[in-house]
């Protein structure tokens, strides 16, 4: 929702508190700590609102749907710790993700982290009763009272869902609204919604190899002040096998490319109408990798276009 200036002070006045509380929290339980990383974690403006954030997000699509056995909570406990303890706070979840906002909710309950998280899910279903059923159980399952992001998922009954958000957009329950879509088939949609209704965010994919957002959708959205979050970045891993065993290009230490990671999520963020990125992961040493691609010097575009062919001669 486009904002007047004194909501979009509201708005952030309110979210810096949560942060800081978020802070104090973390503090109590010791585990956790917040480290140089965090203060450095490169932060985008979210247009609707001004309000900042850092880029580097934490999707949950197929890695936090798991058990509640400690075995498989182990390693995800520890993604969000050292999430948090890197800088991250946003953490993008949904119904259609099995057992993850569960998952998600159990998790920052364990680590006190729920002060700490700006919390995006999505509703995924027909019918006004039904959204409304979906959208109070992700509160129940995430455990908190306020969702900073709600996105109709995959433009499924859009217009009544929209409303619905709006509804508890006004009673505080809910922060911002977005749309989503997983293929490229919907920008023309994902595109028409965005110059008629007024939305805060807007999910689709987009990585190095997947760049047709860039034709037309990436600049509607940042004409219209809608910010981007950009999922299935690694291709689902295809990109790590395309390069499986090769070495970093050398002027890759232009931009501060430390890891095959840095290289195709620094890609993405090197644009700045990039808001978010959402890598998942299940494995701690990879979420600290992809952390990373947050900090130091980012490519230009001229150098975005170095990687892109770089990437397509292999």
């Amino acid at each position: 929702m486009k904002h007047s200036e004194n909501s979009t002070h509201n708005l952030a006045r309110r979210q810096a508190l949560k942060r800081l509380s978020g802070l104090a929290a973390l503090a109590a339980i010791g585990p956790v700590t917040v480290n140089a990383a965090a203060v450095e974690q490169r932060r985008r403006r979210i247009p609707s609102s001004g309000e900042s954030i850092p880029v580097m997000g934490l999707g949950t699509a197929r890695t936090f749907d798991v058990g509640g056995d400690e075995e498989s909570r182990a390693p995800l406990r520890e993604v969000l710790r050292l999430f948090v303890e890197h800088g991250g706070t946003i953490v993008d979840s949904s119904p259609m993700y099995g057992r993850a906002e569960k998952v998600v909710g159990d998790l920052a309950s364990d680590l006190a982290l729920h002060n700490a998280l700006f919390y995006a899910t999505k509703v995924w279903t027909t019918g006004r009763e039904p959204g409304i059923d979906q959208m109070e159980n992700s509160f129940r399952l995430m455990r908190t009272p306020v969702i900073d992001l709600m996105q109709v998922h995959n433009l499924v009954d859009t217009q009544i869902h929209l409303a619905t958000i709006r509804e508890w957009m006004a009673r505080k329950r809910i922060r911002y609204v977005g749309i989503t879509h997983y293929t490229a088939s919907a920008f023309d949609d994902l595109e028409r919604l965005i110059r008629s209704e007024k939305l805060d965010y807007v999910q689709f994919p987009y990585s190095i190899v997947n760049r047709q957002a860039e034709e037309r959708l990436i600049p509607s959205a940042a004409d219209h002040g809608v910010g981007v979050i950009a999922h299935r970045n690694f291709e689902k891993g295809a990109l790590f096998h395309k390069v499986r065993g090769k070495p970093l290009p050398v002027w890759t230490g232009e931009f501060d490319c430390n890891s095959w990671g840095h290289f195709f999520l620094k890609y993405l963020i090197g644009d700045p109408r990039v808001t978010n990125v959402i890598p998942a992961t299940r494995k701690p040493k990879h979420l600290i990798d992809n952390m990373g691609a947050g900090l130091g010097r980012l490519p230009d575009a001229t150098m975005r276009r170095r990687m892109a062919r770089f990437i397509e001669d292999l």
